[in-house]
């Protein structure tokens, strides 16, 4: 793997190479994206000019040093399990995969990218509200057991935070219906819902150690964030095997 900060400025916001495992966030600090998009836009179909697209997921391509496979993310709980980059991405809200030749993508911006890995397989998750209440973390975590995977430990990257994330009460109800925990209030003491909360009751309930890497993208102008902007471009969570 090339240095992953090497193309065009910083490409990750974070990132570690641990256990066997390459795990990482972008950020919009480098990228050709511009307006709205400005940085490292890595979402097809929010709006932006494909080409730009494109050439930002090839600045991640080549500072990974292997094919990056996407997805169609739809809000639900479908999982893919892969062993190449389809050439269509397919309609899920997580890939796995056990190839060490392969990394993981799921662009975001507010909802919970999850990067679980373990035994040689990983996972890259989408979790947003529907996602959470849909199951597709214990969906995926099962995904990964039916490929070997025992031992599974997961970073829980950047989300909009609880404070940040303002529904309706009737949605907040629906949430909590399913996920007690993700229920809460915002900044001024409305309803509120902090799925990233949610999401690490599912991992840990599954068996699944956590860790959480801090940042509210609403509050963080180097991470994209749809609550804070609307018409915005998407940042990744990345995970792949590492190279030996």
């Amino acid at each position: 793997m090339s240095d992953p900060r090497a193309y065009g400025g910083r490409v990750f916001a974070w990132h570690e190479d641990r256990s066997g495992v390459f795990r990482a966030v972008t950020d919009r600090s480098s990228g050709v994206s511009t307006g709205a998009y400005a940085g490292l836009n890595l979402g097809g179909h929010v709006g932006d000019d494909p080409e730009a697209v494109s050439r930002n997921r090839a600045a991640l391509t080549e500072a990974l040093g292997r094919p990056v496979a996407y997805m169609d993310q739809c809000h639900g709980a479908g999982v893919a399990v892969i062993d190449s980059v389809p050439q269509v991405a397919p309609t899920c809200d997580a890939l796995v995969t056990d190839s060490p030749a392969l990394a993981l993508a799921v662009p975001v911006a507010d909802c919970v990218p999850v990067l679980p890995a373990g035994d040689g397989v990983v996972a890259a998750v989408h979790a947003g509200r529907p996602g959470l209440v849909a199951g597709v973390v214990p969906a995926a975590v099962a995904a990964m057991r039916g490929l070997g995977a025992d031992t599974i430990d997961a970073v829980v990257g950047p989300s909009v935070c609880g404070r940040c994330y303002e529904v309706p009460e009737a949605m907040r109800s629906d949430v909590a219906a399913v996920v007690p925990v993700a229920a809460t209030v915002s900044w001024s003491g409305t309803p509120a819902v902090d799925v990233a909360a949610g999401v690490v009751t599912q991992l840990r309930e599954a068996g699944v150690t956590v860790r959480w890497v801090p940042g509210c993208t609403r509050e963080r102008p180097d991470l994209y964030s749809y609550r804070r902007d609307a018409s915005t471009g998407r940042f990744a969570g990345v995970v792949a095997r590492s190279r030996s």
